[in-house]
């Protein structure tokens, strides 16, 4: 299952984004998590001190790589230097599984041990001062997105991704990908601002949203985010004492995380593995097309010098049957 974890900055989604990977390990599930904003705190979330966080490689440094690996023998691409961060796989590229070693999660990920299990994490990147006035952080993403693209994964499988915070997100088609998207909203205004945004733009992709409530204090805030958000609000989080070690670079054994917030945890699991019955893979695939060919037609083209439209191959629709390519 693939699941995104969104929200305005300073809402908690990366706090509850990581509590959600430690749930998912302590149960023995496979995890890829993927910190996908480019202020970089997931690793530090997951216990990792500041010299572990800052030596994880960059997706965005492993571009090349990742394209060749991913295209494969499809003959529709020429060249990694044809391949855009919407590229669609097709006959004869390869595939990414969640469960299987390759020369992507060999440069790109590293092992963070948890309680439980381990799971493996993969970040874009911060933005260095190297970027300043020659790029945009959404060329940061873009490996993300593109991997995300060739990802086929099962049930019982989950990938975890801290996405940029606020509507950035919709800066490209990588908020399609996923199976749930899980909106953390503190009841403010501000808080559901995002909601606003994220349930207009979504609904017309049929992207599953659902809100967790953050920071909640009591049932005013519990009516005020019931009357602004709906049937969309699935479960709410409070003060936590365990969050608050975590953050002090303390965190207590996982199983001393306060029994609300694990039936909390438990309810966002349900939430995502209730999607897989929906799941539609052709839908998918043409909302991949779509994008891929709004962003050839709006830069890729030129950008590239090459007609990004004939990587389509209408033939093929990725799915759990699908095999990789050569």
């Amino acid at each position: 299952m693939k699941i995104a974890f969104v929200g305005k900055g300073g809402s908690g989604k990366t706090t509850l984004s990581s509590l959600f990977i430690r749930h998912l390990a302590a149960e023995g599930a496979p995890v890829v998590a993927v910190d996908a904003d480019i202020n970089q705190h997931l690793g530090a979330a997951l216990g990792l001190d500041e010299a572990e966080a800052a030596a994880l490689p960059a997706m965005g440094e492993h571009l090349r790589l990742i394209k060749d690996h991913l295209r494969g023998a499809n003959p529709r691409i020429a060249s990694a230097d044809t391949m855009i961060k919407t590229t669609p796989p097709g006959e004869g590229s390869r595939l990414l599984r969640v469960q299987e070693d390759n020369p992507v999660y060999d440069a790109c990920a590293r092992p963070v041990e948890l309680d439980g299990g381990a799971v493996r994490l993969m970040v874009t990147g911060p933005f260095t001062d190297a970027d300043l006035g020659v790029a945009c952080y959404h060329s940061k993403t873009g490996a993300v997105e593109l991997c995300l693209n060739h990802l086929v994964d099962g049930p019982g499988e989950y990938v975890v991704v801290d996405m940029t915070a606020g509507s950035d997100s919709f800066a490209s088609g990588m908020f399609t990908r996923f199976d749930m998207t899980f909106l953390v909203a503190e009841p403010t205004r501000k808080g559901v601002s995002v909601y606003r945004q994220y349930k207009e733009y979504a609904g017309d992709f049929g992207v599953a949203l659902k809100v967790v409530g953050n920071k909640v204090q009591g049932p005013d805030d519990l009516d005020f985010l019931r009357a602004e958000v709906g049937d969309d609000l699935l479960v709410t989080v409070g003060h936590s004492d365990w969050v608050r070690a975590m953050e002090k670079g303390r965190p207590p054994r996982f199983a001393a995380l306060e029994e609300s917030n694990r039936l909390a945890l438990r309810t966002l699991r349900e939430a995502a593995d209730a999607t897989y019955e929906r799941r539609d893979w052709e839908r998918y695939m043409r909302q991949m097309v779509q994008f891929h060919l709004k962003n050839a037609q709006s830069w890729g083209n030129e950008r590239t010098g090459a007609d990004l439209a004939a990587q389509v191959d209408p033939g093929f629709v990725l799915g759990e049957s699908v095999t990789a390519g050569a």
